[in-house]
């Protein structure tokens, strides 16, 4: 009897937090508008990460139940945040913003510290969010040239997750490693 295998759902998580943080970018960097990232906020930067964050919780994967459902809830909230200011019921000021940005900032610290000990490929995802989320605070506190730095530098973390998705998928259908992850560095 062969042993019945699952699906890896990061790489859904990975996709989706990729692909939003993309767009997000493009945005903060100026070529499009807000529309596509509020659209993929709600649906693949929060929906599908919750959904991936709830299939590791039933793998027992804590951290990428934390990652996929926190980061899930930060697209949702940063899109509820957007949708309040356009409809101007509750209004939130750039420093408002950048507070809620500060928060998130700290989260990922945590997640940063925990990812010295998952492998390399993490570490840069987690410490190219640090730094962008570091980027975006000082943006939102006066220095709005910060959040266009922040657009081009995150666009790397967004492309070291689909690189993880991407090793994840190639690299089962191979059977073999062919996109490394790096070791961890503790």
């Amino acid at each position: 009897m062969t042993e019945k295998k699952f699906a890896n759902p990061a790489v859904v998580g990975l996709a989706g937090f990729g692909l939003t943080t993309m767009l997000l970018q493009f945005h903060n960097i100026g070529f499009i508008g807000l529309g596509p990232v509020v659209a993929m906020g709600f649906i693949f930067g929060g929906l599908a990460q919750f959904i991936a964050g709830f299939m590791e919780q039933k793998l027992g994967n804590n951290f990428g139940f934390s990652a996929f459902v926190s980061y899930g809830a930060f697209w949702i909230g940063l899109g509820i945040i957007w949708m309040l200011n356009i409809s101007e019921i509750y209004v939130s000021s750039t420093s408002d913003v950048g507070f809620f940005l500060l928060a998130w900032m700290l989260y990922t610290l945590i997640m940063f510290i925990a990812s010295l000990r998952v492998h390399m490929a993490m570490v840069v995802t987690f410490g190219t969010l640090l730094l962008g989320f570091l980027l975006l605070v000082i943006g939102h506190f006066g220095y709005p040239v910060f959040n266009k730095i922040a657009g081009y530098e995150l666009l790397v973390c967004a492309g070291a997750a689909w690189y993880m998705m991407a090793a994840i998928i190639i690299n089962d259908l191979a059977g073999k490693t062919v996109l490394p992850f790096g070791k961890p560095l503790l």
